[in-house]
């Protein structure tokens, strides 16, 4: 299934506060009325992450924003939500947070031909003095960029 690629929301503080290893593509089983609220950008991954139940990836405290014309059919903000993966790469990411100690972590979701899509992460989490030095990164590089814009006027 190919078609246009559309970011609905990026989860800014997962790069804030883990280290990213590897992302991952998978599906999200949805209701009508959550695939309407997500395609008018109404979600929210700020706090979410995934987590294996009974041989299964589950995502939770994705914020997906009440539908307004859905009535009494809506569905529970803050449910959880079985993510769709191969059998294999779940086996497999199993096996690898538990040797390594890692997190999954919703970074980006997005639609895809169609399709809601959100790419979660491999990650680990970062320490108070990584947060700062990377910060502090980010500082230089604007200052850097401030620099030589106004050399280059």
């Amino acid at each position: 299934m190919g078609g246009e690629t559309r970011t609905i929301t990026v989860n800014r503080k997962a790069y804030h506060d883990y280290v990213i290893e590897e992302t991952i593509e998978a599906g999200l089983v949805l209701k009508g009325s959550e695939i309407k609220s997500i395609r008018d950008g109404r979600v929210n991954l700020r706090d979410a992450y995934a987590r294996e139940e009974k041989g299964e990836l589950w995502l939770f405290n994705v914020h997906i924003a009440q539908y307004d014309a859905a009535s009494y059919h809506g569905h529970d903000p803050e449910r959880p939500r079985k993510l769709l993966l191969h059998k294999k790469e779940m086996e497999n990411l199993a096996a690898v947070i538990k040797q390594k100690s890692l997190t999954l972590v919703p970074v980006r979701l997005y639609i895809k031909g169609g399709v809601a899509k959100v790419a979660i992460a491999l990650a680990r989490g970062k320490k108070q003095y990584d947060k700062r030095e990377s910060i502090a990164r980010r500082d230089q590089d604007r200052e850097l960029d401030r620099v030589l814009k106004s050399r280059n006027k």
